[in-house]
């Protein structure tokens, strides 16, 4: 089953269900990708990876909104953020812990030849290596860090 497929699925399940927080979380998702697909060109369809970019990205805007509601003392607003993120994550490959990134970042490196200047390029070959199973600036941060060593 496609990522879309499963969305689609879930997002009914959650009509059925009447889960208001699953069910407006799914829509806004459809849209989001759907405004890729727009972006992209007429007739387009997004794949799966291209679908996890744009679920990435939704996370990413949920988690900077967690965080911005809780330095503003807002609990309920974050926690509602943070149910949607959760629902999002579900359609995420597994994310890699600190230590894995690290390695793997340290691999990239060392199999690259890639020195300090070299940051750009490093970024470009984590992303592609990586993926989604990531955060772009959790992965940064650990290039940051090798160097730092």
């Amino acid at each position: 089953m496609s990522l879309i497929e499963q969305i689609n699925s879930n997002f009914k399940q959650a009509m059925l269900n009447h889960d208001e927080v699953c069910k407006t979380t799914l829509n806004g998702l459809k849209s989001a990708i759907k405004y890729r697909e727009v972006e992209k060109g007429a007739g387009s369809v997004l794949d799966d990876r291209e679908i996890e970019a744009v679920i990435a990205r939704e996370v990413k805007s949920r988690n900077d909104a967690i965080e911005v509601y809780r330095q503003a003392g807002d609990n309920e607003r974050a926690d509602k953020e943070v149910a949607e993120r959760d629902i999002l994550m579900v359609y995420l490959p597994k994310q890699l812990t600190a230590d894995e990134l690290r390695a793997k970042v340290a691999e990239i490196i060392v199999n690259g030849g890639y020195a300090k200047q070299d940051f750009g390029r490093i970024m470009g070959q984590a992303k592609a290596e990586i993926g989604n199973a990531a955060d772009g600036a959790a992965i940064a941060a650990m290039v940051r860090e090798y160097f730092a060593q």
